[in-house]
């Protein structure tokens, strides 16, 4: 079998997952690593067993890298998608895809036009219970979605001490809790429900309004060891919570919660979607049962299971009942779909997976709830 060539792009909290999920694909060969400069990019190569080490413009010039991982700053995303896309290579990139819909709307043109795989990495979608949800919808088993009640909920920014770049508009964009896991968010619920998003209502609110920025180094979701001259105060405009009420285009109505500073939840969520035959909740911190809510009989717990889950979701199981999945496996089972699409050499016509147009469309959501924030009132979608 001759292996896909990968480079993967930024060396963060997201790089490594990529790279942990490609290398368990047997197609694919994680072959080069790229950083801002040479030099801490031969490092994290030596660090994580990478034979090559290059600058993004080097990287772009190796014949045999097919495919490229984005995973920079949200401000790079742009860029860097088009460079590759522009060098002929398929293109997985972060969520968000860009900045702006304008920049978006171009990526997704660019990568009609070539033909190249595009993907932007939704991976949320490939935990097996939610991919449950959608087929039993699809197959009747809900019903008429009634009512959608979500929630992303994490901790990681609990503390004024607590700092990333995603707390500066200039690497991160205008919105940050509801751009940054609300994205996750908004895709998963459309995914499921088959249903569009019409109008938004929103309201955030930032609970730091000035945080203390290290003056040293801090990786994501390490721990903080830094004393009190090493930080500097700085003015936070961006959302730690957000309250959305939904709109869908059958009728209905939804909620979300997003917050980036609620104590004790790691990375936590909930979906509960109440149709007119059933409501199906899920937790994505208990990935592995779903509760099936009945109004004239027992409440069903399902146990994700090969076993029991409707066919056209066992492509996304590797494991038997029982033998629990989680985070990890949903980058592998996306990518593993990816990259059959790059083994065929094109864009399928219908993919599975989510692409730029998807990261388009969920752009374009959290620029309606950030206009609905400022203004205060309901904006279409």
């Amino acid at each position: 079998m001759q292996k896909i060539k990968v480079g993967v792009v930024g060396t963060g909290f997201i790089g490594p997952a990529h790279i942990e999920a490609l290398r368990r694909l047997p197609n694919v060969d994680v072959a080069a690593l790229c950083e801002v400069n040479l030099e801490l990019a031969q490092q994290k190569a030596n660090q994580l067993g990478i034979e090559r080490a290059y600058t993004f413009d080097d990287l772009l010039k190796q014949d045999d890298i097919q495919s490229i991982h984005i995973c920079t700053p949200n401000f790079l995303h742009y860029q860097q998608s088009k460079a590759a896309l522009l060098a002929g290579k398929h293109v997985i990139c972060e969520k968000p895809l860009a900045k702006d819909l304008h920049e978006a709307e171009e990526l997704v043109q660019l990568a009609k036009e070539t033909g190249l795989v595009n993907a932007v990495h939704f991976n949320l979608r490939y935990y097996p219970l939610a991919r449950q949800m959608k087929a039993m919808r699809e197959q009747g088993e809900l019903g008429d979605v009634y009512s959608i009640i979500g929630s992303y909920l994490q901790d990681w920014l609990f503390y004024e001490t607590d700092y990333n770049w995603r707390l500066e508009p200039d690497k991160s964009g205008d919105s940050r809790a509801i751009a940054d896991i609300g994205s996750h968010l908004m895709d998963i619920i459309e995914y499921i429900t088959g249903l569009k998003t019409t109008a938004v209502l929103a309201d955030f609110n930032t609970i730091h309004k000035t945080r203390k920025k290290p003056l040293k180094p801090v990786e994501t979701y390490s721990g903080k060891m830094l004393q009190p001259e090493d930080y500097a105060d700085v003015a936070i405009n961006t959302e730690d919570h957000a309250n959305v009420l939904l709109r869908f285009d059958n009728g209905n109505r939804g909620v979300i919660t997003v917050s980036q500073v609620s104590a004790g939840r790691k990375n936590q969520l909930k979906l509960e979607i109440a149709g007119s035959k059933k409501t199906f909740a899920w937790n994505s911190e208990a990935p592995n049962e779903m509760w099936i809510g009945n109004r004239d009989g027992y409440n069903e717990m399902l146990m994700r299971d090969p076993a029991l889950v409707h066919p056209d979701v066992r492509s996304v199981i590797s494991f038997p009942g029982g033998h629990n999945e989680g985070f990890p496996d949903t980058s592998k089972q996306m990518f593993k779909e990816v990259y059959a699409a790059i083994e065929a050499g094109k864009q399928p016509e219908n993919p599975t997976f989510p692409t730029f147009a998807d990261g388009y469309r969920e752009l374009l959501i959290c620029e309606r709830i950030l206009e609905s924030n400022r203004k205060q009132a309901w904006v279409e979608v």
